[in-house]
């Protein structure tokens, strides 16, 4: 009689939410919106080199209006971060995937300021302590 090992455990998967309704005070409503043109950047980007526990979707309006782009990281179990004043551009959105690699990763979703890339380390606009659902038994 064999029995087979239990399935290993899954780490759970980092969300990448963009905002893609996002613009920058004054943006013309004529161009695409920042937000989208981030999202598409940070999905093309993700296409090239697709990290393990990292997904990536798009939202319509997350209420950070005055401090467009937003980008948000969460995981179950884990806190989740809002981030505001973002480029919209390829850089931002390597740096996007870079830290959301560091959120899957962490055990307990901690991103010290000092370990996050660089233009995640200011900007940010709320750090949420993970759903209490998620972490209690």
């Amino acid at each position: 009689m064999s029995h087979a090992a239990p399935p290993a455990p899954t780490a759970p998967v980092t969300e990448v939410i963009v905002c893609t309704t996002c613009r920058p005070a004054g943006a013309s409503r004529d161009l695409p919106a920042a937000g989208q043109v981030l999202l598409d950047s940070v999905r093309s980007l993700q296409g090239e080199d697709r990290r393990a526990g990292v997904q990536v979707r798009g939202i319509a309006c997350m209420s950070g209006c005055a401090r467009a782009c937003t980008v948000a990281l969460q995981a179950a179990g884990k806190p989740t971060y809002f981030f505001g004043d973002l480029l919209a551009d390829a850089e931002t959105a390597a740096q996007v995937l870079a830290c959301a690699g560091l959120h899957a990763r962490s055990v307990d979703g901690a991103l010290p300021r000092s370990q996050r890339p660089e233009r995640l380390r200011s900007g940010i606009l709320a750090k949420l302590p993970p759903f209490l659902g998620a972490v209690v038994a």
